[in-house]
C-alpha cells in the first residue's frame, strides 16, 4: 500500500472526533507514542459479519502500522467523516476465518508486536507547535460493546471504563429511593423506566 508522503492529521482534527478506541504498542510506550512515530496515516473500513468498522491506521518510516483510532459510538461522527475525506482509504473484506486470525495473531506476539487498547479523549495542547494530548475517556454501553468486538477481533487486552447513560443511572437512583420510602406513602416518580 503507497501511502505517498499523506500529511498527518493536525492534533485539533483527531481532538475534534471526541472519544475513540486507541490500539497501540506497548513496546513503544504508552497510549500516544505511537503518534510520535508516525509518518503516514490512513483511513480503513474493514468489512465482515459483524458489520462495518472504521479505523485510522499510523504508519511509521519502515510502514509498519503504529497506531491505530478507531470509531466509536460515542465518537464524533461529523468530525470523523470530515477527517476522513482528507485521507487516503483502504477497505478490507474479512478475508480470514478463526483459525487464520489466530495464526496471525500468535506470529505477530512472537515477532514483540502486541497491542493493547485504551478509550481515549485526544485534546490539542499547546501554543504555538500544538501538540497531541489524551485523557481516559468513559464509553457508552454501546461503545464498550463495539470496543470488546475489536479486542476480541484482533486478540488486544486492555481496560475499558463503562459509563452508563443518564437514563439508568436515574432510574437506579429512583428504585433505591423508592425503597427506602415507607409503603403506602403515596410518592410517585415523574419517570418510570422499563428496568
Amino acid at each position: 500500500m503507497d501511502l505517498g508522503h499523506q500529511a498527518l492529521p493536525h492534533p485539533g482534527q483527531l481532538a475534534a472526533v471526541g472519544t475513540m478506541l486507541c490500539l497501540y504498542r506497548p513496546a513503544l510506550g504508552n497510549e500516544l507514542e505511537g503518534w510520535a512515530h508516525a509518518v503516514a496515516v490512513a483511513a480503513m473500513l474493514h468489512v465482515d459479519s459483524d458489520g462495518v468498522r472504521e479505523s485510522l491506521c499510523f504508519f511509521d518510516r519502515d510502514g509498519r502500522c503504529c497506531w491505530r483510532l478507531c470509531l466509536l459510538p460515542d465518537s464524533d461522527f461529523l468530525a470523523w467523516d470530515r477527517l476522513l475525506a482528507q485521507l487516503p482509504a483502504v477497505t478490507t473484506e474479512a478475508e480470514s476465518g478463526v483459525g487464520e486470525r489466530l495464526w496471525r495473531r500468535l506470529a505477530g506476539r512472537l515477532r514483540g508486536e502486541s497491542w493493547r487498547l485504551s478509550a481515549l479523549r485526544l485534546h490539542a495542547a499547546g501554543g504555538i507547535g500544538l501538540q497531541l494530548a489524551g485523557s481516559q475517556a468513559t464509553v457508552s454501553p454501546l461503545g464498550a460493546t463495539v470496543a470488546r468486538r475489536i479486542a476480541r477481533d484482533e486478540g488486544i487486552e486492555g481496560p475499558l471504563v463503562i459509563d452508563d447513560c443518564c437514563c439508568a443511572r436515574q432510574a437506579a437512583a429512583m428504585a433505591a429511593a423508592a425503597a427506602t420510602e415507607p409503603a403506602g406513602s403515596g410518592a410517585v416518580p415523574l419517570v418510570r423506566l422499563p428496568g
